[in-house]
């Protein structure tokens, strides 16, 4: 299928309530600049979600409270498609195929499988765990997607994805379109505010140490106020001697667009506390609109379902054209209605 555009396609969990200012710093605002360049395709992903215990009032909140993060971020549903996975039955059917062409071995081999399993204890680590990478390269074959944005941390599962792709078509001839990682290097990794060795995160940040954007603003200033930074004075970049200042640095650099080595000039001779005070501003600054318009999309959801609703639309009028061809190629017997 030709495309004007490549085609973009990403998911992401329902499952943290409140994005943080890592998830937005480190993903979304790429997401939101693809829809300028790509074909993008963008989904939150329910149906990874229960590949671990979920509350299944909590999963429908989420499904929606994560939807209205994403368009409150920026994303146009006129110059990208939002949809729920579940929504589009094609994922699982294709997750099936893909799970009948990949050894035992190189699932096994998945990395994330190990940390979450040891996380949740290997005792109660489902099948649905074990293979959720496996449904991971459904998700993106199923778009024929050229790029992948993620992070280094996910580049195995792209791997996975472009050996499956080339796997298939040797053995049943040209069908999917063999993707690339989209890795973003100049955004650095946001880390917690109060262990700045570590990635911000739901898991392994403390409460003190993740800005969660749902927040009241003055609670995410505090935090900022409060980061760890180091006993100098001096206003640099440098991320092994100086790890809490080089965060703030990054954060307050991703979120203005200014170049850091114009932040270092602008506060040479300051102390951190200006550093911290003026990044707080920019931080509610942009956060208070954020929250307003998540809320406003939380609060009709008649509009956000009716616009879940036509990106599920648009995603099937592709996946089910590369599942039908996958299917064929297979050697299933079409059905006859």
């Amino acid at each position: 299928m030709a495309l004007d555009r490549p085609r973009a396609l990403s998911g992401i969990q329902p499952t943290a309530g409140s994005f943080h200012l890592g998830n937005y710093l480190g993903a979304i605002r790429q997401y939101v600049a693809l829809q300028e360049t790509h074909d993008a395709f963008y989904t939150v992903v329910d149906l990874h979600a229960i590949t671990v215990p979920q509350d299944p009032a909590e999963l429908r909140a989420n499904s929606r409270l994560a939807a209205a993060q994403l368009l409150a971020s920026g994303l146009d549903p006129d110059r990208c498609t939002l949809f729920i996975q579940s929504h589009v039955p094609e994922h699982a059917q294709l997750g099936w195929v893909m799970n009948c062409l990949t050894g035992f071995g190189e699932a096994s081999r998945m990395t994330q499988f190990k940390d979450k399993s040891a996380k949740h204890g290997a005792d109660r680590a489902t099948v649905g765990l074990f293979t959720y990478p496996i449904l991971q390269v459904a998700d993106i074959l199923l778009y024929q997607a050229n790029h992948v944005p993620v992070g280094e941390d996910q580049r195995q599962h792209i791997e996975l994805t472009r050996d499956l792709a080339d796997r298939f078509n040797g053995r049943f001839g040209e069908t999917f379109t063999v993707p690339e990682p989209y890795i973003v290097k100049e955004t650095g990794k946001i880390y917690d505010l109060q262990d700045p060795t570590v990635k911000m995160s739901k898991s392994a940040s403390t409460p003190k140490g993740i800005v969660s954007l749902l927040d009241e603003p003055k609670v995410s200033a505090k935090k900022i106020k409060s980061a760890v930074t180091d006993l100098e004075t001096e206003i640099r970049f440098d991320e092994e001697k100086k790890p809490g200042v080089s965060n703030l640095l990054t954060i307050y650099s991703t979120l203005t667009g200014t170049a850091i080595a114009e932040l270092e000039r602008r506060y040479e001779g300051k102390g951190y506390g200006a550093l911290k005070t003026d990044l707080s501003e920019v931080l509610v600054e942009w956060v208070t609109p954020f929250r307003e318009r998540t809320q406003e999309y939380l609060g009709d959801p008649a509009t956000l379902d009716g616009i879940l609703a036509k990106g599920a639309d648009k995603a099937r009028a592709v996946a089910a054209e590369t599942l039908a061809d996958a299917y064929d190629k297979v050697g299933f017997l079409p059905a006859v209605r």
